[in-house]
């Protein structure tokens, strides 16, 4: 029979690791009697595990949650696992950057080496996009009171902070609350969305959390719609896509590349790569817009063949006219930039629109 101590540590990890647990297993898993197992139990309440016994022709027992943490106990994929989550949280621009470092670093110092010496060979660090712009920060407040309302299923009313400020008009300018059906919370690019229908658009759209500045009392509950395409992943990726929901890009595009596909497939991203030789391949990726398209394969310093579609041959023909434009700064160029309905008044992606408006 195990020491008391370490039968204690493997009774508390059984019961972490499910909700109900008959006595008669835990007996057996720990190879003691069903008298021993109640002693144990004790000795873990007294320590300050709230363990409640149910009734029933399997009696046993559960963890339940506590008024007070109690000391933890992870094994080792755990603990590495959590070590790496609060990493991570550092950098999630959600408020709480300061809370997880010192939460790591509380970690850290109740592991053993062993463990130790896993984490400190892993740092993870946030690199923005633009040195100039860093991304925003989000109130933790805030961000409670969104996922409290997507749990609730509550109808949620927040002040909205355009990109650009609003005409003046009869209220002073500002703009009325929106009143959504919050469905999701979710990040993407270093950035907090909250995924809602819309109820006076009547309409699916993103909102950008660090610009929402919740009211109070939320609205009544609501039977959740359905998003389109049914999951949260796939409609978001479609809509920062710009794709009608499918979650692809809408303009896709082959080439024929006079690149080795060993070459290219490094610098591919999402793209497909297929070896027609030793110095050609094919290469498909898909883009927000057929300009865009024809700009991301035109940084391959090789010669490009245009397999499909036409559009994209279009958009070839229209950045080199640009290209040669911007050689010798021909006054022709800056006219076709400034025509109305000009490509650059489409350079915005669709998920960027409907999320700000």
């Amino acid at each position: 029979m195990p020491k008391t101590s370490a039968r204690l540590l493997a009774l508390l990890s059984l019961l972490q690791a499910r909700r109900d647990w008959p006595g008669a297993l835990l007996a057996a898993r720990l190879d003691v009697s069903a008298r021993t197992v109640r002693r144990d139990v004790e000795r873990l309440r007294e320590l300050g595990y709230p363990i409640a016994a149910f009734k029933g022709p399997d009696g046993g027992y559960r963890l339940d949650a506590g008024t007070q943490l109690p000391p933890l106990l992870f094994d080792d994929e755990q603990a590495v696992a959590l070590a790496i989550a609060l990493q991570l949280a550092t950098t999630a621009g959600a408020g709480i950057e300061e809370a997880a470092a010192r939460a790591l670093h509380t970690v850290r110092q109740v592991m053993p080496a062993r463990l130790r010496r896993r984490i400190d060979v892993l740092r993870v660090t946030a690199v923005e996009p633009s040195a100039s712009r860093a991304q925003p920060q989000v109130d933790s407040g805030v961000l409670m009171a969104l996922g409290a309302a997507v749990h609730a299923r509550e109808v949620l009313r927040f002040d909205y902070t355009p990109v650009s400020p609003p005409e003046a008009g009869d209220d002073g300018g500002r703009p009325p609350p929106r009143r959504v059906q919050p469905h999701h919370l979710v990040t993407w690019g270093g950035r907090w969305y909250l995924v809602a229908w819309d109820l006076d658009r009547e309409d699916w759209r993103t909102f950008r959390a660090d610009r929402i500045a919740p009211r109070t009392p939320t609205g009544p509950r609501f039977t959740p719609r359905e998003l389109p395409g049914g999951a949260v992943a796939a409609f978001v990726t479609s809509r920062f896509r710009g794709s009608d929901g499918s979650g692809d890009w809408p303009c896709r595009g082959e080439v024929i590349l006079d690149l080795p596909a060993a070459a290219v497939s490094g610098y591919a991203r999402d793209a497909v790569v297929e070896e027609l030789g030793p110095h050609r391949c094919r290469f498909v990726l898909g883009s927000w817009s057929w300009a865009g398209l024809a700009a991301s394969i035109g940084r391959f310093d090789a010669d490009i063949e245009v397999v499909g579609p036409a559009e994209l041959r279009d958009a070839f023909a229209q950045l080199a006219r640009r290209y040669a434009d911007a050689a010798t700064d021909a006054p022709a160029g800056r006219r076709r930039r400034e025509e109305p309905g000009g490509r650059r008044a489409q350079q915005q992606p669709k998920e960027v629109r409907s999320q700000e408006n």
